[in-house]
């Protein structure tokens, strides 16, 4: 099997993780600036066989766009064109960064790596990936 990779895109930063070969545990790969995104998928997908993107989708709680919803969309154009054999998975990436910074909290960070804000872009991609991996095991059943 290949990985996945997940994508919390930020207009400044983004935050990437990707499964192991077996797609069961979700890890925190790397924070990139968003400027550098696709020249580091490129490189990372030419060394790594990667099966599908997992894409965060910001929305409001009342579903309406938020302000980074239109360049998210953009991305997922972006890399169908550019990764045409990868299925682009849109995921619903409300309170990814709440739950991130309280995963962070409940496992022991220090205060100085959750007021970094790419530990947090990081760990809400694991939290998406994670979202999509039962997503897709809830769908076999």
């Amino acid at each position: 099997m290949a990985r996945i990779i997940s994508i919390d895109f930020g207009l400044k930063r983004t935050g990437l993780a990707v499964t192991d070969p077996m797609q069961i545990i979700a890890s925190g790969l790397e924070t990139v600036e968003t400027k550098k995104l696709i020249p580091y998928l490129k490189e990372y997908m030419a060394k790594e066989e990667v099966e599908a993107i997992v894409l965060g989708h910001p929305r409001k709680l009342n579903t309406e766009d938020t302000h980074t919803t239109q360049p998210v969309l953009k991305l997922e154009k972006e890399l169908n064109k550019i990764f045409p054999d990868k299925p682009v998975h849109l995921i619903d990436e409300r309170f990814t960064s709440k739950m991130a910074l309280d995963a962070m909290i409940a496992s022991g960070s220090k205060k100085k790596d959750r007021r970094n804000k790419g530990n947090i872009d990081k760990v809400s991609a694991v939290i998406i990936l994670q979202s999509y991996l039962e997503q897709k095991g809830n769908s076999l059943f």
